[in-house]
């Protein structure tokens, strides 16, 4: 949920963009780590970043409210633009595995040892975009049920069901390889 204060600097930032830099100061830091993960080249890393915050103010006007987090809205357009980033370079995917993540995701898919990360990290190479960022935002970024939801515009359920779906399938490509 979003604090007065924030709704505020967001309702302001809609008429006056200076009014956007305390968004930009307090979730700035969230989101390059965020899309770091995902990237893993500070250059790159920072660009795509200034991307996400620009297309934010560019289109302050158009967010509403829906009773999830502002950084709901900043992660949905960094998911876009880590996605656009790939399209246009033609680089491989970076899929950062920390141990918590791992830990997340042993937890849910029983038979999977989260001490074989090489064989998790392969793995994940068989998934396809969607679905990695859904694991990504469920057990790397530990975000409900609900805001996954927001963020890839499905509903709660759908997000909850998809995720399950790819546990499983992750399962069954983790016990071929491993």
């Amino acid at each position: 949920m979003q604090s007065e204060i924030e709704k505020q600097y967001i309702e302001d930032s809609k008429t006056d963009p200076k009014c956007f830099e305390p968004l930009y100061t307090f979730y700035y830091e969230r989101i390059l780590k965020f899309v770091y993960k995902r990237i893993e080249s500070l250059d790159d890393t920072r660009e795509v970043t200034a991307i996400v915050f620009t297309k934010a103010l560019t289109n302050i006007k158009k967010y509403k409210d829906r009773g999830f987090p502002f950084s709901s809205w900043l992660y949905r357009i960094a998911i876009n633009e880590i996605n656009q980033f790939y399209r246009d370079s033609k680089k491989t995917r970076v899929i950062s595995l920390d141990k918590k993540g791992v830990d997340n995701i042993g937890e849910e898919a029983d038979k999977l040892n989260p001490d074989l990360i090489s064989a998790l990290r392969k793995a994940l190479l068989y998934l396809t975009e969607d679905e990695l960022v859904l694991i990504e935002l469920r057990y790397f970024e530990e975000r409900p049920f609900a805001e996954i939801g927001e963020i890839l515009e499905i509903t709660e359920n759908n997000a909850k069901v998809r995720t399950y779906r790819i546990l499983d399938k992750l399962k069954e490509i983790f016990n071929k390889i491993a």
